[in-house]
């Protein structure tokens, strides 16, 4: 029996949810990546982000016009100010991602070495130049960095972005809480960048919303059909109220 999840990416055998691409088609989002753009996503933690990105990857891949996938920098976050440890630990966590998400042969074969500062850069070109297809990257909690670590990597990212599409992603998204206006530069600090260099390189920011009291309703409904129990127009109203639409 399928449930409510609010503790991670949902998934449609598990979980009751609104079809996860539908919430991103006010962004056209594969316009962007037919553009070949680079585009920024953000929105509060639970509100489908991840589910979301997680299933426009696998639908490119399924394609078979681009190698798409989803990946985490979150275990960065540990590394505040050492770029060399968060860069390796970073790149190992990807080869779990990738390893899950990709068939062996669209996986890269291994990361390049590069030094400290580079790796990053040096790993999304060097698989890149080596794909069959367009390289489509999803950076998943971006902005769970801080510090130089956070720097570094924008301004890798940015460095490489005059490559694309056949010396680095074709398309790219940094996806997670907050617009990259402010992601923070001192940890536990308030400075923040104020504007969007170093990755200057995007064509737009796009905030995913709270569900509307109509998708609220669909959701519930869900319930309803596969058990039986049903919601007044009151009880619908009322969880509409105290969320305001937040899953």
């Amino acid at each position: 029996m399928r449930f409510f999840n609010t503790a991670g990416p949902c998934n449609p055998a598990d979980h009751y949810m609104l079809p996860a691409l539908e919430r991103l088609a006010a962004f056209d989002v594969h316009r962007l990546i037919a553009q070949k753009s680079y585009f920024i996503l953000h929105a509060p933690r639970q509100t489908g982000k991840t589910t979301a990105m997680l299933e426009l990857a696998r639908q490119l891949t399924a394609s078979g016009e681009y190698t798409a996938v989803m990946v985490s920098m979150e275990v960065g976050a540990a590394f505040p100010t050492d770029i060399d440890a968060a860069e390796k630990a970073i790149l190992n966590s990807w080869q779990f991602d990738v390893a899950y998400q990709l068939p062996k042969e669209l996986q890269p074969s291994t990361w390049p070495d590069a030094p400290e500062g580079q790796r990053i850069g040096a790993a999304l070109g060097a698989w890149a130049s080596a794909a069959s297809r367009p390289l489509v990257i999803f950076l998943d909690e971006i902005d769970a960095l801080q510090n130089e670590v956070l720097i570094s990597i924008l301004r890798q990212l940015r460095s490489g972005y005059p490559r694309r599409p056949r010396g680095f992603p074709a398309s790219l998204a940094l996806v997670g809480l907050r617009d990259v206006r402010d992601y923070k530069v001192a940890s536990g600090g308030s400075d923040r960048l104020n504007t969007p260099s170093p990755f200057n390189v995007a064509v737009g920011t796009f905030t995913l919303s709270n569900f509307t009291p109509a998708e609220v309703t669909r959701l519930l409904q869900q319930h309803t059909a596969e058990t039986g129990q049903p919601f007044t127009p009151e009880a619908l109203s009322l969880v509409f109220e105290l969320t305001q639409g937040q899953p």
